[in-house]
């Protein structure tokens, strides 16, 4: 029904993970498996609903249709198991965009913000370009997945601790905390009254056999009353360029001073596309979602089969949700800027650095396998030829 073995050419197009090759790697002869979207062609249903707009031929200024917050939270209800309420819900331009409002609604200049690397690196970012001071309480790796260390966490709080951003699910390790983990993250986080910011941009990317997700706000009546969660359609439907995401805030105080903050600073509507997209992809993108991560499924087995039989030096962290494999490259013997030289020139494949997202990255890379399974092989054999190389 749908043909995720296509291969789409994206030159031309000013795609990001081509056109920024060079700057990041040294050459542009790379595959580009690194910048977190699909090659995969964006659902039907989303393509259709634009191109439906664009029959009328005035762009002008736009409302949400007055389904889209309905639809939004049906979707996040039903997928969650979180009866949350439309008044909850706003809309924004961005995942990341609203990581740095928060830093600078809810905190000031010279408070302290908890992340837990390796992390999403715009996680450091958003704590520092805007004058706070960046606490790490990094991740344990146990049994080949990343664990929260609670007993540092305890460490880390001062009178100073505003915010703690949280990954969930966890990037790039792929982790899908459980509701047992996420309890008792909670309670450590309420002790010390810290705003938990939970970044669930890949909450519907979990992929087949996997627990369910669990969004953090829903363990306690304390994690819902001080969490801003965000979430959007647009990883999971591959249609990030159209900046169509929202945020949930279950407590109306706390609701107010962030959206009031966000229409202060302009930053509280979408375009016109951002809204038809994401109604469009909630109403009518479930059958493709369920075959994309059975597909994505399929890719992260071929990786970690063709890693363990050809090239067991480098062993990848399964993902228990989304299209991101955090390899471990120790067993090659390379610091990290060599291994990433070696992959980029020598392997001819452009993946994220593992130092980027903090402490715990080292000797890592991050690779994406949402591309056609073809183009996955054609990356595992120049890798294998460029390893038996060096001997």
């Amino acid at each position: 029904m749908y043909n995720f073995d296509e291969i789409i050419d994206r030159k031309g197009t000013n795609a990001v993970k081509i056109e920024r090759c060079n700057a990041l790697f040294g050459t542009e002869n790379v595959l580009p498996l690194w910048v977190a979207d699909m090659d995969f062609r964006t659902p039907d249903c989303i393509l259709n609903a634009i191109r439906t707009r664009l029959e009328h031929p005035v762009l002008g200024y736009t409302l949400p249709d007055k389904d889209f917050y309905p639809e939004t939270q049906k979707w996040i209800s039903s997928h969650h198991n979180w009866p949350l309420k439309k008044e909850w819900i706003g809309f924004l331009p961005g995942i990341v965009p609203g990581l740095a409002f928060t830093v600078q609604s809810l905190t000031s200049p010279g408070d302290e913000v908890i992340v837990q690397p390796p992390v999403y690196y715009p996680f450091f970012n958003v704590v520092k370009n805007n004058g706070r001071t960046l606490v790490y309480n990094q991740l344990k790796k146990i049994d080949g997945k990343y664990v929260m260390d609670y007993d540092d966490l305890e460490k880390r709080f001062t009178d100073k601790t505003k915010l703690l951003i949280l990954c969930n699910p966890h990037n790039p390790g792929g982790r899908v905390w459980t509701k047992e983990e996420l309890k008792k993250f909670a309670g450590i986080c309420e002790k010390h009254n810290v705003t938990i910011v939970s970044d669930e941009i890949h909450a519907d990317m979990v992929l087949p056999g996997n627990i369910a997700h669990t969004p953090f706000a829903s363990v306690s009546e304390w994690a819902e009353n001080n969490t801003v969660t965000f979430m959007a359609p647009t990883k999971v439907f591959n249609m990030p360029g159209l900046i169509s995401s929202a945020y949930i805030i279950a407590n109306s105080v706390l609701r107010k001073k962030f959206a009031d903050f966000l229409e202060a600073s302009e930053m509280n509507a979408g375009n016109i596309f951002a809204y038809t997209g994401a109604l469009a992809a909630y109403k009518n993108g479930e059958p493709w979602r369920v075959e994309m991560l059975k597909y994505v499924q399929g890719n992260v087995d071929f990786v970690a089969d063709y890693l363990k039989k050809n090239i067991p030096q480098i062993v990848p962290m399964l993902p228990e949700a989304s299209f991101l494999v955090w390899l471990d490259c120790k067993g090659l013997g390379m610091e990290t800027d060599e291994l990433h030289r070696f992959f980029s020139f020598e392997a001819g494949l452009g993946l994220n650095k593992g130092t980027v997202f903090g402490p715990g990255g080292e000797y890592h890379l991050r690779m994406n396998v949402a591309c056609s399974r073809k183009v996955l092989q054609q990356a595992m054999e120049q890798l294998k030829t460029a390893v038996d190389k060096l001997g």
